[in-house]
């Protein structure tokens, strides 16, 4: 339920959620309090429950500070969800939301909260990558992985952002009011659940140098990497297909760069024929079309286990049990596309396109077929629930 903003309200409320941050809570406050001076204001800490009893430092530092406010969760847990949970209680006129970890720049909040006021934006954003920003000491790996979420984010979701992976950002009250029955509180970016889900509001940003990290550690990671890019998919096309299903298709994808790598490599390896004395032999050709498609098998298991299966990933010894029940999975899904194969080309589908065409277009809906099989089967075998181990 979202708290209706009183007569007296501040003029704005700082929403900051927090997760193991003890150490800079007290610095990010004094630096709110300062920067935002002359200012009707709140900060809303919002802490699921840190073990470094992040929370406990907050209503100590609160006893001393009117502005400061906590809410500690202890079932919900994620950084959008805490957001929302934050908003809904806030009173401010305009509602802003940093980090904890002291690497947004306080200083230009001022200015990104009257831009929301003047009603010129309807959500301003703190960016790193426009005029007057900056990505500060960051390595060239990490500004190529933004460079990159940037690139998706206009692509596919076509936001008039230049840092669509900020976390810094102001928003309106009403802006917030009509937004949240369409906000996912599971998503990852809660920036992209505004812009990205209502194109008619008007943005604005305002440049800002990302300063490096205090205390504590970088939420940076491949589980962070894959939690964007499943946001960004579940936007686009999440009435259509699954975004996990659109993560492992994508992984099938790469698979079949391996077959053909693999496949080169057994030609250079110039395997020897094989000859079981039992009649068939196994010319080396065969024998490298199936080293291909091992090496495709051993790609796509450690990427899906990795990257689409995360959160169920397995680990230790029990890698080895996940790959045995992908394999055969794998062994069922080639059976399901020569089986499907075989009868559209017995029952002539599609043979009005003609001979070659017609089994290439045969082929492919039984390739279709057999992804489709294989992701059922290894969602709910492979990776039913969280590996141990």
């Amino acid at each position: 339920m979202i708290d209706d903003s009183p007569v007296d309200a501040p003029v704005v409320s700082v929403i900051t959620p927090t997760f193991n941050e003890a150490a800079n809570i007290p610095e990010l406050l004094d630096r709110l309090d300062a920067a935002l001076d002359e200012m009707p204001h709140e900060i809303i800490v919002v802490d699921d429950d840190s073990p470094d009893r992040t929370w406990e430092i907050a209503e100590k530092e609160g006893e001393h500070r009117p502005s400061v406010r906590v809410l500690r969760r202890f079932a919900e847990r994620g950084l959008s969800s805490a957001v929302v949970s934050g908003m809904e209680i806030a009173r401010g006129q305009t509602l802003a939301v940093m980090d904890a970890d002291l690497q947004h720049d306080e200083s230009v909040l001022p200015e990104m909260v009257a831009l929301v006021r003047s009603g010129r934006a309807d959500v301003c954003v703190g960016t790193r990558s426009a005029s007057g920003g900056s990505y500060g000491e960051w390595s060239l790996g990490r500004r190529l992985v933004s460079w990159v979420a940037t690139l998706l984010a206009r692509l596919l979701l076509r936001v008039p952002l230049t840092d669509p992976m900020s976390g810094y950002f102001v928003v309106s009250r009403d802006a917030f009011r009509r937004c949240a029955p369409d906000i996912n509180p599971k998503g990852f970016k809660i920036l992209l659940e505004f812009v990205g889900r209502h194109k008619e509001l008007a943005v604005a940003e305002v440049g800002y140098t990302f300063r490096p990290r205090l205390h504590g550690e970088t939420k940076l990671s491949p589980s962070v990497i894959r939690a964007y890019l499943l946001a960004i998919f579940e936007m686009r096309f999440g009435r259509l297909v699954s975004p996990q299903f659109f993560l492992y298709a994508l992984v099938g994808a790469s698979g079949v760069i391996v077959n053909l790598v693999g496949f080169g490599i057994g030609e250079l390896l110039d395997f020897p024929r094989i000859d079981t004395g039992l009649g068939p032999r196994f010319d080396p050709l065969y024998i490298s079309v199936v080293f291909g498609i091992q090496l495709s098998i051993i790609s796509n298991y450690l990427l899906n286990n990795y990257f689409t299966f995360f959160e169920e990933r397995y680990r230790g010894v029990r890698l080895l049990w996940g790959f045995v029940l992908f394999e055969l999975i794998s062994i069922f899904g080639v059976v399901i596309q020569v089986s499907v194969f075989q009868f559209l080309q017995n029952a002539g589908f599609l043979s009005l396109l003609g001979s070659t065409l017609g089994k290439y277009a045969n082929n492919a809906i039984a390739i279709l077929v057999a992804l489709v099989s294989n992701y059922f089967l290894n969602t709910n075998y492979t990776w039913r629930r969280r590996a141990t181990g």
